[in-house]
C-alpha cells in the first residue's frame, strides 16, 4: 500500500509530459500567427503607402480570377419560360408549338427512357386530309441542342391540375395542367438564345410546317386566284436535264432563300427571277413543278389572257401572298411577243398582207377584203394591258409588295422576247432547256426502269451524241413497255428513224442549196 502513491503520481508525470508538448507547440503556432498578422499588417500598410491605387487594383483582381479558378464557381444560367397557352390560358403561344415542332427533329429516342408520342390530323380545303406524326418529351424530361457553338438545354415541365384526389377548381370544373418547356443557357450568352437562336427555332419550325404541307397551285380568273392541290411529283432528282445545269439551280435557288438581310442590305427587293427557255417537250414545265416542290412555294400560273388591265393585273400580283412561285408561260406570246421598236414595222407589214377569201374570213359579199381576224377584247387588251405593267412589277415601285417570291418565264423563242425582259435584275437566270443528253437518258431509264446500266447502253449513247430528241419523246419511248429491254429497242428503232430523216433532209436542203447556187 505505501507504494500506491509513488505509481499514481509516476502516471500522473508520463501523462503531463505529452500534454506540455502540445501546450508549446500551441504557443508556437500562436507566435507564429502573431508574426504572420503582424507582417502582413505591414506589408497591407507599406503597399497602401508606397504602391499607386492602379497597382493596387490590378494585384485585386488577380487575387480574384485566381480564387474563382481555384473555387471552380458554376457560371450563372438564365433561364426562358415558354408556356403553352398565354393570356390567361385563352390563347395558344405559337412560340411553343413552333419549339415543340423543332426539338421533335432534335429528340433522340434511345436516349430517352419515355416519350409523348402525338398524331395531328389537317384537312385540306379540298375535304382531304394528311396526318403527321410528332415526338415530344414527357414533363421532367431534358434534351440539349448546340447552336454556333453554344449549348442551349430545353426541359419539358408541366405544372398545376388536379391533384391524385381529383380535386376541383373553385369554379367547379377540374383544373387542367399547364404545360411550358424552359431554354436554359449560360448567362453571357442572353443574347444569342433571344436574337439569334429563339428566331432560328421559329423559322426552322416554320420550314418543317410548309414541308409537310400539301402545295397548291392558283389559276387566274379576271382579278381573283382560284386554287387546287398541286401533286406534281418532279423532284431535281427525278428530272432528266444535266447535272451541271441541275445543281447550278440548286445552289442559285439555296443563295436565294438565305439572303434575306443581303436583299435588305443592298436595297433590293427579296425576288428571284428564272428564264427558261429551248424547244417544246424540253422539262421546262417539269422543272418549274420541281423548285415548286423542292422551295415548298405553291405555284401561281399567271395567264395574262384572263387580265384587260394593267389594274388587275397589279391586284393579282399583289395578293400572292409571300413564299410564292409566280409562273407566267410562253411569254413570247404575249404582248404579241416583238421588241417596242419594231412594232411600227410589224404594223405596217401587217397591212400589206394578202388574205384568203373564204367564208370564214369575214369578207362581204361585195369581194372586199376582209380585216385580219383578232380574238375579242384583244384591241383592249393591247391598249390597256401593257408590257409596262408587267415590268413595273419585276423591278419598279409594285416589287416591294411582297418578300421571297419567285417569278420564272417560260418561251420556247428566247430571240422574240422584247430585250427589256432580258434586262439583268428582271430574269437573273437564263436557263437553257436543250434536247435529251446522255445523262439526262439515264436518269429517265432509272426512273422507269430502275437500272442503271444495260447492253443497249453504250448504244444508246451514239445515238443521242447524233439524233436531236427532247425528253418528253424518250419518255413517251420509255413508257410504251413495262418491260426495260422492249422499251430500249423501240427507242432505238424511233432514234435510228429520226437519224435517218436528218440525214435526208440534210440531203435535200443541200441540194436545194446547189441549184440556187446554179441558177444564181
Amino acid at each position: 500500500m505505501d507504494h500506491l502513491p509513488l505509481v499514481g503520481a509516476a502516471a500522473a508525470s508520463a501523462s503531463s509530459a505529452p500534454q506540455g508538448k502540445v501546450l508549446d507547440a500551441y504557443k508556437k503556432a500562436l507566435a507564429t500567427a502573431a508574426s504572420v498578422a503582424a507582417y502582413a499588417v505591414l506589408a497591407r500598410t507599406m503597399a497602401r503607402e508606397l504602391l499607386p491605387d492602379e497597382v493596387r487594383a490590378a494585384a485585386r483582381w488577380g487575387a480574384a480570377f485566381v480564387r474563382a479558378r481555384l473555387r471552380g464557381a458554376e457560371k450563372e444560367r438564365h433561364t426562358v419560360v415558354i408556356r403553352r397557352q398565354v393570356d390567361g390560358g385563352y390563347s395558344e403561344n405559337q412560340l411553343y408549338e413552333a419549339a415543340r415542332a423543332y426539338l421533335a427533329t432534335k429528340i433522340d429516342p434511345r436516349a430517352l427512357r419515355r416519350l409523348s408520342l402525338a398524331r395531328s390530323r389537317c384537312k385540306e380545303p379540298d375535304g382531304s386530309s394528311s396526318w403527321s406524326t410528332l415526338l415530344c418529351m414527357e414533363p421532367g424530361d431534358s434534351t440539349t441542342d448546340v447552336f454556333d457553338g453554344v449549348e442551349f438545354r430545353w426541359t419539358s415541365v408541366e405544372t398545376g391540375g388536379d391533384d391524385g384526389g381529383g380535386k376541383k377548381s373553385k369554379g367547379g370544373g377540374h383544373r387542367a395542367p399547364r404545360e411550358s418547356l424552359e431554354l436554359s443557357f449560360d448567362a453571357e450568352h442572353t443574347d444569342t438564345a433571344l436574337e439569334r437562336y429563339v428566331p432560328f427555332v421559329m423559322a426552322t419550325a416554320e420550314q418543317l410546317q410548309r414541308r409537310d404541307r400539301v402545295l397548291r397551285i392558283f389559276m387566274n380568273e379576271v382579278r381573283s386566284w382560284h386554287g387546287f392541290n398541286h401533286h406534281h411529283p418532279a423532284t431535281f432528282d427525278t428530272l432528266a436535264m444535266d447535272p451541271d445545269l441541275k445543281k447550278s439551280i440548286v445552289d442559285d435557288l439555296d443563295r436565294f432563300l438565305k439572303r434575306k438581310e443581303y436583299y435588305r442590305r443592298i436595297g433590293k427587293a427579296w425576288k428571284r427571277g428564272y428564264l427558261l427557255y429551248g424547244p417544246p417537250g424540253t422539262g421546262k414545265s417539269s422543272l418549274v413543278a420541281a423548285m415548286a416542290n423542292y422551295l415548298r412555294f405553291n405555284l401561281y400560273d399567271l395567264d395574262l389572257s384572263e387580265v384587260r388591265v394593267n389594274v388587275a393585273l397589279q391586284r393579282l400580283l399583289i395578293s400572292m401572298p409571300n413564299k410564292s412561285l409566280l409562273v407566267i408561260e410562253d411569254i413570247d406570246c404575249c404582248f404579241d411577243a416583238k421588241p417596242r421598236d419594231r412594232h411600227r414595222a410589224a404594223a405596217a407589214l401587217e397591212q400589206a398582207v394578202d388574205f384568203d377569201y373564204t367564208s370564214d374570213s369575214g369578207g362581204d359579199d361585195y369581194g372586199a377584203p376582209p380585216k385580219p381576224y383578232r380574238p375579242p377584247g384583244a384591241e383592249l387588251q393591247q391598249q390597256k394591258l401593257t408590257l409596262s405593267g408587267l415590268l413595273n412589277f419585276i423591278d419598279g415601285l409594285w416589287s416591294t409588295s411582297g418578300e421571297e417570291r419567285v417569278i420564272v418565264f417560260t418561251t420556247n423563242y428566247r430571240d422574240r422576247l422584247d430585250p427589256a425582259l432580258l434586262r439583268p435584275g428582271r430574269m437573273d437566270m437564263h436557263v437553257y432547256m436543250g434536247y435529251c443528253g446522255w445523262d439526262a437518258f439515264r436518269t429517265l431509264a432509272h426512273n422507269y426502269f430502275l437500272v442503271d446500266d444495260h447492253p443497249l447502253f453504250p448504244g444508246m449513247q451514239e445515238l443521242l451524241a447524233e439524233v436531236e430528241v427532247t425528253p418528253a419523246e424518250v419518255s413517251e419511248m420509255l413508257l410504251r413497255s413495262e418491260d426495260a429491254d422492249v422499251a430500249l429497242r423501240l427507242l432505238r428503232e424511233f432514234l435510228h428513224g429520226k437519224k435517218r430523216r436528218a440525214r435526208k433532209e440534210a440531203a435535200e436542203i443541200k441540194n436545194e442549196e446547189a441549184v440556187e447556187t446554179k441558177n444564181e
